[in-house]
């Protein structure tokens, strides 16, 4: 028996807002200065870093809970299983239903009971429940189905990563170009094929100087009095924890397998800046002193940004789904997840399709 995803869903949302878009956005740095090149010279130079030339927002009259259950419909529908059927939908995202022109979270009920009830699920077995950590979200919540299938506690487990980070960022941050919305939905499920399913998997938590590299700020502007938090960033400090930790941890996760990292076909990694991801998966494989493999690593950051949880799961289905062209995957190829976000938590999976 093994534990498999059975079915992968997502919601790419309508509004693209282009790198252009922010050519009137007037930037300052954490100290308030404003910046003396052109927003077109940031903008580029951005560009250049990131990967990102375009993001998706979500249209005024949906919420994280609205796309995390189109997200789901669309998993449930895929995997074939009647929804009634599940016994866990854990959904990870980090500042839940933030109304259009708020920056308010509302988490009460839970982002995973909204979306249960919008799915009109009548089944009280069926465990609702939320999990916020960082932009590893998803994926710690596919470890805890998982766990659960794997304890006897759950047979079919629905996890989303949904996440609508345009309401809370601040138009004066350069970061704020970064982020963007998006869901993601996966169904777990124990199947007969030993041959394929989740192989290892392995977390980390570093909360010593790190906790709070990623955090809940004022805005740069410093002649705003409104007291309104946006999501922060220390991006040098990330870069380097991530440069150093990540590699370590899918090396770990990876060797957990017993597979041959030759073997290795595809890494799903959170995508939070290209250069960065690139970065990562080029000393993973050099501490198997191997050079890192072309096409190894699918990216949707160009036209899609950074919306958190939900990165990798829409990037896996885009990928099923033939988004990337003469890339494919087969029975018994081995791929792996990996992810790094505020915490700072890291984690991995590898899976054998």
């Amino acid at each position: 028996m093994s534990i498999k995803i059975t079915g992968v869903g997502s919601y790419i949302p309508k509004v693209i807002m282009k790198n252009e878009d922010f050519l009137d956005h007037k930037f300052y740095t954490p100290e308030g200065d404003g910046f003396d090149d052109h927003p077109e010279i940031i903008i580029r130079k951005f560009q250049k870093i990131t990967g990102i030339s375009e993001r998706r927002y979500v249209s005024d009259d949906l919420n994280t809970s609205d796309i995390a259950t189109l997200a789901a419909e669309k998993a449930i529908e895929n995997a074939g299983i009647d929804k009634e059927t599940l016994d866990y939908i854990i959904v990870a995202h980090n500042f839940g239903d933030v109304k259009s022109g708020t920056t308010q979270t509302d988490i009460l009920p839970s982002i995973a009971a909204r979306v249960k009830n919008k799915l009109d699920i009548q089944s009280p077995k069926a465990v609702a429940y939320d999990i916020v950590f960082g932009c590893p979200g998803w994926l710690e919540g596919s470890i805890q189905a998982m766990a659960f299938i794997k304890a006897g506690l759950a047979k079919k487990c629905l996890v989303i990563g949904a996440e609508t980070l345009s309401r809370v960022v601040d138009p004066h941050d350069r970061d704020s170009m970064i982020y963007s919305d998006g869901a993601g939905a996966t169904i777990y499920e124990e199947v007969p094929d030993s041959e394929s399913g989740i192989l290892s998997h392995g977390s980390a938590s570093y909360t010593v100087d790190e906790s709070h590299l990623i955090f809940f700020g004022e805005t740069n502007k410093l002649d705003v009095t409104e007291n309104t938090g946006y999501i922060k960033m220390y991006g040098r400090k990330i870069y380097n924890f991530a440069l150093t930790n990540v590699p370590l941890g899918m090396k770990a996760c990876f060797d957990q397998s017993g597979k041959d990292i030759t073997k290795l076909k595809k890494i799903f990694i959170h995508q939070a800046n290209e250069k960065m991801d690139e970065a990562i998966v080029e000393r993973f494989y050099k501490l198997y002193g191997l050079p890192m493999p072309e096409e190894v690593m699918p990216m949707s950051i160009d036209k899609l940004g950074n919306s958190s949880v939900a990165t990798i799961p829409t990037l896996y289905d885009l990928f099923l789904n033939g988004h990337f062209k003469n890339q494919t995957l087969e029975k018994g190829d081995i791929i792996m997840f990996a992810s790094v976000g505020a915490g700072m938590n890291i984690n991995a999976m590898t899976y054998q399709v």
